[in-house]
């Protein structure tokens, strides 16, 4: 009996289809039909009561929609009329609140309309850009209208004129050579001319509306975007001051029995919204996850009043509770006493001008059937992708992008606190990911041997240096020393999985902090990365996962969870949560925030295990904290990054030309400067060549190694350079997109007996005695290579 579901209407749509709805203890769930129309919601027991007996209305302008289960929900004005519905499904259940929510949001914005339809003659107050704007944007849409009016006017008289100018053609062929020939002829022209006149006006009518659209489209996408963000941000306003209120009535009540000292609101847990849904969260094979109500692993709270006694100095009292009187500084403090801006750094020392631009990207079309159709038959691992995928920067320097808020170190690098100090190691681990939200470009591959520096030391104190220290699998090696006190290493694999319409890169390694005033070892590895629209559609990028930061020297833990993106969640997108705990597991710090934006930290003043209101009976954790301080921030990026491949103010220097940097540097690679300079096609011959001649080095060099191995079977040599032939065959293209075909064909060239003898130019591989993961480990030499020109010892790979 129930009515197939059309798609979810635009607001304003009417909306129908059966609900169940509770009548009551005897009869429990009857079966309604519900029509949704103009902001109000009303059912019948049949369809065919629409025209004659109304069972009920409610007004969603004022109403209140709540999600009770995967199928039930409720519908309530707050007053006597409240609706327990259910469908038949949690997926038409979706499209039910979906509806109801964009029904809801129209009619309140026509009760708002209305309630300030007094107000429409009063001149707005001096400084509200707000009424001008909608003033614009009104008298902007009459004048489209008018001109859409016109359009179908002109429409109208066309197809009238047609039809008579046909008619007219029609009685001129059968007309015979006589003196009504002459008149016909007349009418004609006569049709003729005020069908032509009809569609230049039609044509100038188009041309002025399609003038206008072109001009207010751009400040429409603006606008749309702001009240997006606008949205946004009232949703997070709203569920902190329900989560608040939700609070107060808790205490209030609990109030009432306990003592002030033992209450504690969130033990109670009537309060607390059901959670539904977690376990989608483990299928890794769907593209976006099920939204769950309350996806974090904890709750926080705003933390008792007494916390908050010492007004001027609260933190440094609390921090004396925590055993930290013995003259620490605190992590409030510390944001304000360690602006890296130190009187010692600020010696009057010529700072090198960096480049502010690179040149605009091309706009070439790119095909992806012209490069596929060359490859039918041929393994996927195979297929060389052309540089329009990417984006004129090496994997190398993409690593060095990590260190774009070195801030962050600096002032870790200053805390007493290994706690303090975790949050600040927890926030740059975040921000690395902040330049990925647009970058959809494929970074160059390294060729083995590749190098790149980062020479910061007189701006920003710190050196880097990248090698690509690997060829099956692919890796490279990071290492990076500040004069504030820290080392960053790191050796960084990747592993990817194609699944049809979507690509997840998995990054395989270790990275490793340490600060040399507390010799405090951090390590943790990164989350998956995931690009999505792989083959249709325009692509967007995700970061999800989990991160354990981990303290070798305390045993102090940092979890950061990086919530999926949901396309039906409510919660904000990109959203990352973390917990700093000590080695006995007692929370200290709660972090949150998003990792292309900004994260923020509260202390945590109390912890209190909740009742079993999660999914699968799992307790949540309830942190009452202090209120949120900002810890970083993402910084603009440059105007008109959108036409260079959304670099950052530092990604737009790391190409940059640069006198006394090792022969095999990135910026000298000269495919990757021909791309950058926008000569794409000179740049995939030159590719090309590269490719060639690595794959030539690399032949000679497993050449040699077997040479040594087995000296004494010379007469077996032709018969493993055939083999090697065939090894070398299938070796994937340097700029193929990695697949796990990779893994396979490398595993089985090196069982099979080839050799290669390559060994890194400054890092030696190590078991790394903190983690006993094997890595590779800067081994010295390079910096005083550079002060003295000597290169000769670097291999000619470009």
């Amino acid at each position: 009996m129930s009515e197939p579901k059309a798609p979810i209407p635009a607001p304003g749509d009417t909306y129908k289809g059966w609900l169940f709805k509770w009548t009551n203890y005897i009869k429990g769930y009857q079966r309604r039909w519900f029509v949704l129309s103009n902001g109000l919601l009303s059912y019948y027991r049949t369809q065919a009561e629409m025209g004659h007996t109304c069972r009920g209305t409610i007004n969603l302008a004022t109403a209140n929609i709540a999600v009770e289960d995967s199928c039930n929900f409720v519908i309530s004005n707050g007053g006597t009329q409240t609706y327990h519905l259910k469908a038949s499904s949690e997926v038409e259940r979706q499209r039910w609140i979906t509806a109801l929510e964009l029904a809801k949001a129209k009619a309140f914005r026509m009760q708002a309309e209305s309630d300030d339809s007094g107000d429409e003659s009063s001149p707005p107050a001096a400084g509200q850009g707000g009424g001008s704007r909608n003033s614009e944007v009104q008298s902007t849409l009459r004048t489209l209208g008018s001109k859409v009016e016109d359009l179908s006017t002109c429409n109208d008289l066309i197809a009238k004129h047609g039809s008579a100018l046909q008619r007219s053609l029609s009685e001129l062929e059968g007309v015979r050579l006589e003196g009504q020939t002459s008149e016909k002829i007349r009418q004609v022209t006569e049709r003729a001319t005020l069908f032509r006149i009809t569609s230049n006006a039609m044509i100038n009518a188009c041309r002025d509306f399609l003038s206008l659209a072109q001009a207010h489209s751009k400040r429409w996408q603006k606008a749309l975007q702001a009240e997006r963000e606008q949205r946004v941000r009232l949703e997070e306003t709203l569920e902190q001051l329900a989560k608040q209120h939700n609070h107060l009535e808790r205490a209030f009540r609990g109030a009432t029995v306990l003592p002030p000292s033992q209450s504690n609101p969130a033990i109670d847990n009537k309060g607390s919204a059901p959670v539904k849904g977690d376990a989608s969260d483990e299928d890794d094979e769907n593209e976006f996850f099920d939204a769950c109500e309350d996806v974090q692993e904890f709750i926080t709270v705003p933390a008792d009043p007494k916390y908050h006694r010492r007004s001027g100095s609260n933190v440094s009292g609390i921090s004396s509770e925590m055993g930290m009187d013995d003259g620490t500084t605190s992590l409030d403090e510390q944001s304000v006493a360690s602006n890296p801006e130190s009187p010692q750094s600020q010696e009057v020392v010529p700072m090198r001008k960096r480049r502010s631009r690179i040149p605009d990207k091309p706009n070439y079309s790119l095909n992806l059937w012209s490069i596929m159709k060359n490859c039918i038959g041929k393994e996927l691992s195979k297929i060389p992708m052309p540089v329009n995928f990417n984006e004129p920067l090496s994997m190398l320097q993409r690593l060095s992008e990590d260190l774009e808020y070195y801030e962050l170190l600096d002032r870790g690098a200053k805390c007493h606190n290994s706690l303090e100090q975790m949050c600040y190691v927890a926030a740059f681990t975040v921000s690395s990911y902040s330049t990925t939200v647009h970058r959809t470009g494929k970074p160059f591959n390294p060729l083995l041997g590749e190098t790149f520096e980062l020479d910061r030391a007189q701006e920003s104190g710190y050196r880097s240096l990248c090698e690509q220290v690997s060829h099956h699998p692919p890796a490279a090696a990071h290492h990076a020393i500040s004069e504030r006190g820290w080392t960053l290493r790191q050796e960084i694999a990747l592993a990817s999985k194609f699944r049809g319409k979507y690509l997840s890169i998995m990054p395989l390694g270790s990275i490793h902090c340490i600060f040399e005033k507390s010799s405090n070892h951090y390590s943790w590895k990164k989350v998956t990365t995931t690009v999505h629209n792989i083959i249709v559609g325009k692509l967007w990028i995700d970061q999800s996962g989990e991160i354990d930061i981990v303290n070798h020297k305390t045993g102090d833990r940092c979890h950061l969870k990086f919530a999926p993106y949901s396309y039906f969640s409510r919660d904000v997108a990109r959203k990352v949560t973390g917990v700093v705990t000590d080695k006995d597991g007692k929370a200290h710090f709660v972090l949150s925030g998003t990792w292309d934006e900004k994260m923020e930290y509260s202390r945590v003043m109390q912890s209190t295990r909740g009742g079993e209101n999660g999914a699968e009976g799992r307790q949540k954790t309830v942190y009452q904290t202090l209120k949120a301080k900002e810890l970083w921030k993402k910084t603009p990026l440059p105007d008109g990054a959108e036409n260079m491949y959304y670099f950052s103010t530092l990604a737009l220097t790391l190409n940059e030309p640069e006198e006394g940097v090792a022969p095999t540097d990135s910026r000298r690679r000269p495919d990757q400067r021909m791309m950058e300079q926008g000569r794409w096609e000179e740049a995939n011959a030159e590719k090309q060549r590269l490719e060639e001649k690595q794959r030539t080095v690399r032949r000679e060099r497993e050449r040699e190694a077997n040479r040594s191995a087995s000296p004494s079977e010379e007469g077996k040599e032709p018969a493993a350079d055939a083999a090697e032939e065939v090894e070398i065959a299938s070796e994937p293209s340097e700029t193929t997109y990695k697949t796990d075909m990779d893994e396979t064909f490398s595993d089985l060239s090196l069982s099979s007996g080839h050799q290669d003898n390559y060994k890194a130019m400054w890092f030696e591989r190590r078991v790394d005695p903190a983690t006993g993961e094997p890595t590779h480990i800067y081994t010295g030499g390079y910096w005083e290579a550079k002060d003295q020109g000597s290169w000769d010892s670097c291999p000619d790979i470009f």
